[in-house]
């Protein structure tokens, strides 16, 4: 399944939403936003991931390509990622670094 990457800002928060695959194939899409929004120098990062089914080790590596990009000084947090997706993430201990919520 493809992914559908979308970038809004909603005041200090950048909001990128992503339904689909986050995998091998799909990651340079969620790459090239994540380089829009470290532009945006908003104070947080909010990524939705309720539509997001399966994610893949390459989903992993870019979250942690998400705090490189923005840096040490924003936020990021995942929101509503179903469970299987917040279990890799918390396996990974990702969650140390990215606040993950409902």
């Amino acid at each position: 399944m493809p992914l559908s990457v979308s970038l809004s800002i909603e005041g200090d928060t950048t909001v990128i939403e992503l339904e689909g695959e986050l995998d091998a194939k799909t990651a340079p899409d969620f790459h090239r936003t994540i380089e829009k929004a470290a532009g945006h120098g908003t104070s947080t990062v909010e990524i939705r991931m309720a539509g997001v089914g399966y994610m893949a080790s390459a989903g992993l590596r870019s979250l942690v390509f998400a705090q490189q990009k923005v840096g040490d000084h924003v936020t990021i947090k995942v929101v509503g990622a179903i469970e299987p997706v917040a279990r890799t993430i918390r396996t990974a201990g990702l969650d140390r670094s990215i606040v993950l919520t409902d």
